[in-house]
């Protein structure tokens, strides 16, 4: 099953729920702050998108910014900034959709319509 992790009060969020919808994409819903991925999901996440760890993170939110982690993140191994991750919800880039073998992080629907062949 494809899983579709998100935070129910992010706009684009939501979005992205209602295009998988509009496209009859089926899906599990894992609400992100009550689910947070561990560093280990998220290893795997990064290795299975080809991404950088970075894009994991949710560089507009408060939190990110209160902890100052645009200075702190290139002076981190990428197993400390997995744990840091896994720390809280609200620090991870979100949407995330989990299907097949790929992974898709953050919403662009250009991008997400070439995924997924639509």
């Amino acid at each position: 099953m494809n899983t579709f992790i998100c935070y129910d009060r992010c706009s684009t969020c939501k979005k992205a729920e209602d295009f998988l919808k509009a496209h009859n994409v089926p899906f599990e819903k894992r609400p992100i702050k009550e689910k947070n991925p561990s560093a280990k999901e998220i290893h795997e996440m990064k290795e299975r998108s080809g991404l950088p760890l970075k894009r994991f993170f949710n560089t507009s939110g408060q939190l990110y910014k209160s902890m100052e982690l645009k200075d702190k993140l290139p002076n981190m191994s990428e197993e400390e900034q997995e744990a840091l991750l896994a720390t809280d919800g609200m620090l991870v880039k979100r949407p995330i959709f989990l299907y097949g073998e790929k992974v898709l992080v953050g919403f662009k629907e250009k991008e997400w319509l070439e995924a997924l062949g639509i």
